[in-house]
């Protein structure tokens, strides 16, 4: 993985979160009801899953492992469900008012949450058709997890192709075997099984990644 300061990655991920809380706040009740990229979620519910860590507890978090019968997953959509609940205001200013909290899943690193952060911002913008137009630098260290054995099972299956992955709109790539390329989104997208924008994806490997993409 990249050598990124830890100081510096942490205000990136504030800055992040500040940019996103403005995005929501220009959102109408539609595009909050608007089914997400990630399967069974709204962007309501994906708001409102970014804050779960942050502003949630352990107590909390083990009675929802309880009622998810043991699984982190089916725990975190329980408690992403709960939050959905809340008034879209207050959605909004959690985002902004824990922006700095250095919460992370047991075991992991700031890459969680900037990686978190990044994918599911895409969840909210892709099908809302807009462009956010953040820096995308950040996004060098989330495809360092993404394509790492870090990455499983929190953001990815076991089983991701091993390919070169490399971005073309920023200076990083990952990894052994023939080359998948494209802008860094688009490859992110695809490694989390996210099968949109898979026509931006070439190179060798492209049709090997997208058929993962595709589950």
């Amino acid at each position: 993985m990249r050598a990124v300061d830890e100081t510096t990655a942490w205000t990136t991920i504030g800055t992040e979160r500040r940019a996103l809380a403005d995005l929501l706040d220009t959102l109408t009740p539609e595009q909050w009801a608007t089914p997400s990229l990630c399967a069974g979620w709204t962007v309501r519910h994906v708001a409102a899953h970014l804050m779960v860590g942050p502003t949630g507890s352990i107590p909390g978090f083990l009675r929802a492992l309880v009622r998810g019968r043991g699984s982190f997953d089916r725990a975190n959509h329980l408690l992403a469900d709960a939050r959905a609940q809340l008034p879209t205001a207050t959605l909004v200013d959690d985002l902004r008012e824990h922006a700095d909290d250095r919460f992370t899943p047991p075991g992991m690193d700031w890459h969680a949450p900037l990686t978190d952060l990044l994918v599911h911002r895409l969840d909210i913008t892709v099908p809302l058709g807009l462009d956010h137009g953040r820096p995308l630098d950040p996004w060098a260290d989330a495809l360092d997890l993404l394509t790492s054995k870090r990455a499983t099972p929190a953001f990815i299956p076991r089983g991701l192709p091993h390919l070169t992955y490399a971005a073309t709109d920023v200076d990083w790539s990952r990894g052994t075997g023939v080359r998948a390329e494209g802008p860094a989104e688009a490859l992110a997208l695809a490694i989390t099984r996210r099968p949109v924008r898979l026509e931006q994806l070439g190179g060798p490997g492209g049709p090997a990644l997208k058929t993962w993409a595709r589950g």
